[in-house]
């Protein structure tokens, strides 16, 4: 099993989503974080207080997948995230070592 962590401009995150979703992954969490991509427009730039550093709200995409399915996953991702920048953002895969799912009534 892969692990798959994408930051990713925030506008293209809803064709990320939805080509990853068409491509049968189900499993996808999305978070908007700070970070430190290239703006594209003078409008997305913040002032971090926190880290001292410009800022854009960009999302954090993660997903789990089948060995099998990483690379064709990841090329999606880096296809439908482009921005016509140089650097548009970054995909990271690593294994995933033992997944436990959490199941059965909760009792206090």
């Amino acid at each position: 099993m892969k692990e798959i962590n994408a930051f990713i401009h925030s506008h293209r995150i809803a064709d990320v989503v939805a080509a990853i979703k068409g491509a049968g992954c189900r499993n996808v969490s999305v978070v908007d974080v700070k970070g430190l991509l290239k703006r594209i427009d003078p409008q997305e730039r913040h002032y971090s207080l926190e880290i001292a550093e410009e800022v854009i709200v960009e999302s954090k995409l993660q997903l789990l997948c089948e060995d099998d399915q990483a690379d064709r996953l990841v090329e999606i991702i880096a296809r439908v995230g482009r921005t016509g920048q140089d650097q548009a953002g970054v995909v990271y895969v690593t294994d995933v070592l033992k997944a436990v799912t959490i199941t059965g009534p909760y009792v206090m």
